[in-house]
């Protein structure tokens, strides 16, 4: 009996073993039926050498993912993919035609929506991206003003906020806070639309775009990144900025540079100044956070800031031979990770940290702007 008793006490041990023995379940930042792309984690491997083919495979699979399982177009993923996309297709080829498609197909239920719930939340800044993809499409891929593109963006100017901005969440920073980033997107669509403003009769949409440029002129960006945004928007409008305070956006930029050569989104804005402001416990819990001076300190670049300053400071007529901007390439190219992706920490959750995704396309503009962008030797089928 003793025996009997031994050995089933030493099977069930065993089998308690066995069980927590198993490996964790693996997650995923993306995942369809057909594509899994591992989480993001400050631990993933740097690459020994930059590649631009796992870059372009993660920002495909990315985009591919979120369209199939979300089924919709968000600011962090496929939005970024087709406003951004688009202009790297000298060097990866054209962006993926399903993509252009799939929005499309979003701008048709959209319409299909009453106007009470497309002037809710979020709803008006979306539009302001599906117009904004499909006018970069235009710009960059195809090279003439589609008649989808002026159907969405007449559609976008119709859900435009009294003060001339776009409506938007408030909770989810840096793309989903404002509606001044909201007006930001809007004016990227209109700019990029070949030929769209300038042929454009309608006096009422017209009138529509000066209230955009008005409020983006007169009103008061809600942090330093907005101030960064207000400086991308100006090259495409000038008028936006006297020479004296582009200077100074510029000055302001450079003056937030780290020593390893890169750019942090965390000291773009106080951690109570994103959106309504409910990141800052999250933010401020963070160990980079001194809570005695209220302050930043030891904090490591990332991929999106790094990506975005480099982008901006180059489009406002900063040189690439800018020492402080080589110094940013340098570290875009010595801190890719494994995935291709460059890791960027989500100023809202430590799940999913879909602000990757951005930190990716934002570098590969920035090396494209300073010339450090090699051509694709092998594009995957678009």
């Amino acid at each position: 009996m003793f025996i009997f008793r031994y050995f089933c006490v030493v099977l069930v041990s065993a089998s308690v073993s066995v069980v927590q023995a198993e490996p964790p379940e693996a997650k995923f930042q993306y995942k369809s039926p057909e594509i899994q792309v591992p989480e993001a984690n400050a631990g993933e491997p740097v690459l020994k050498e930059f590649s631009l083919e796992r870059a372009d495979r993660y920002l495909e699979q990315g985009t591919a993912a979120w369209s199939a399982q979300r089924k919709c177009v968000s600011c962090h993923t496929n939005g970024m993919y087709l406003i951004s996309r688009p202009e790297l297709t000298a060097e990866l080829g054209p962006p993926t035609k399903a993509m252009r498609d799939f929005f499309v197909a979003e701008l048709r239920k959209l319409q299909g929506q009453d106007r009470e719930r497309l002037l809710s939340g979020i709803r008006p800044t979306q539009i302001a991206y599906v117009a904004a993809g499909l006018a970069k499409w235009d710009q960059h891929v195809s090279r003439k003003l589609s008649t989808e593109t002026d159907e969405a963006l007449r559609f976008m100017l119709s859900v435009q906020s009294d003060d001339g901005s776009w409506g938007n969440a408030d909770c989810w920073p840096p793309f989903e806070s404002s509606s001044y980033q909201g007006a930001t997107v809007a004016a990227q669509a209109i700019a990029a639309a070949p030929g769209w403003r300038e042929t454009l009769k309608d006096e009422a949409l017209q009138g529509k775009i000066k209230r955009l440029l008005t409020y983006l002129k007169e009103s008061q960006p809600p942090h330093d990144y907005g101030r960064l945004l207000l400086l991308w928007t100006a090259a495409d409008y000038p008028e936006l900025l006297t020479a004296e305070k582009k200077q100074a956006l510029i000055s302001m930029v450079r003056k937030h540079q780290l020593p390893d050569g890169g750019w942090s989104l965390r000291t773009f804005a106080a951690p109570g100044a994103w959106g309504k402001g409910n990141r800052a416990e999250k933010l401020q819990s963070e160990p980079e956070f001194d809570s005695a001076t209220r302050n930043w300190k030891n904090l490591e670049s990332d991929g999106h800031q790094t990506g975005l300053a480099i982008l901006v400071l180059r489009e406002s007529g900063v040189k690439a031979s800018d020492p402080q901007i080589r110094k940013g390439i340098q570290w875009l190219l010595s801190h890719q990770r494994a995935s291709g992706r460059w890791w960027t920490r989500s100023l809202n959750t430590d799940r999913w940290h879909f602000i990757t995704y951005s930190g990716t396309l934002y570098p590969l503009l920035a090396l494209k702007k300073c010339n450090a962008l090699p051509v694709l030797q092998q594009t995957s089928s678009r």
